[in-house]
């Protein structure tokens, strides 16, 4: 009988201690799951640029090569692109085959690497880089950065259409949704780079704009206008039409229905 009971006995043990096992691994599990939900409760997640499959070296960039994904900002490596930036990449080309689904960095990109320093590879063909004189309150005090979507507005003293002897202050829209390239010496790759801490302080914007608009903008310093500069959201490229010229007397007659303009694009905004 006790030869009968040892393999039942044997069995039962094991079963137990297979059930202790069991509930102990999984009351661990637990515990590292509570302490990695822990660490990251408040870790931020920021959105980079990823490669939708792999791209071989010396590509030409498309944007259907890239799609956007979250990562927490502490695993990330320096000088990663971010959401913001994807079109800051698209027509550039591959400097090293890049990785499906993985984070893209500067590096990877033609005229990003530390091998390609300057900004006259990161000018999209056709276009230009300018250089204003714009910093502080005119430039949104100093929140402006590199790869942000800018309109530019210009004041000046202009004669009167009536009276060319006469010249009064006119403010008007100049150009909408330009790129900055740079402020001050800072350019996107090291303004982004998340780890380091970048100046709000620059007394200079770098846009990139068509020769036509470069030409405007010189001229527009030597009439010794003040420019000032709006930020925009980098997901509105909506264009403007018929934005008048303000002067004190289209001020005055005209403050009623720009208020009832903007409160009309909040309740638009709010109800979408």
């Amino acid at each position: 009988m006790k030869q009968k009971l040892i393999p039942i006995i044997a069995v039962v043990i094991g079963i137990v201690a297979f059930i202790l096992t069991s509930q102990y691994l999984k009351a661990k599990v637990d515990e590292v799951q509570k302490a990695k939900e822990l660490i990251y409760k408040n870790a931020k997640m920021v959105e980079v640029v990823v490669a939708r499959n792999n791209i071989p070296s010396g590509t030409t960039i498309s944007a259907d090569d890239l799609a956007a994904k979250d990562f927490f900002e502490a695993q990330l490596p320096d000088r990663v692109v971010m959401r913001s930036e994807y079109k800051y990449i698209v027509g550039k080309k591959a400097e090293s085959e890049i990785s499906a689904k993985k984070p893209i960095l500067w590096d990877y990109i033609v005229g990003g690497s530390a091998t390609h320093t300057g900004l006259a590879p990161k000018i999209k063909p056709g276009m230009r880089a300018i250089s204003l004189p714009i910093g502080g309150a005119n430039a949104v005090s100093g929140m402006i950065q590199p790869n942000n979507q800018i309109d530019v507005l210009g004041t000046f003293n202009m004669p009167l259409k009536t009276n060319p002897t006469q010249t009064e202050t006119v403010t008007l829209t100049m150009l909408q949704d330009v790129t900055v390239l740079a402020v001050g010496q800072t350019m996107a790759d090291q303004a982004f780079d998340g780890k380091k801490a970048k100046s709000t302080s620059y007394s200079t914007v770098t846009l990139e704009v068509t020769p036509k608009e470069a030409e405007l903008l010189v001229f527009v310093q030597q009439l010794r206008g003040a420019m000032t500069l709006a930020l925009r959201n980098p997901n509105d490229p909506s264009f403007e039409k018929d934005l008048p010229e303000i002067n004190f007397d289209k001020m005055e007659k005209s403050l009623p229905e720009l208020n009832a303009y903007r409160q009309q694009k909040i309740r638009f905004k709010k109800s979408l």
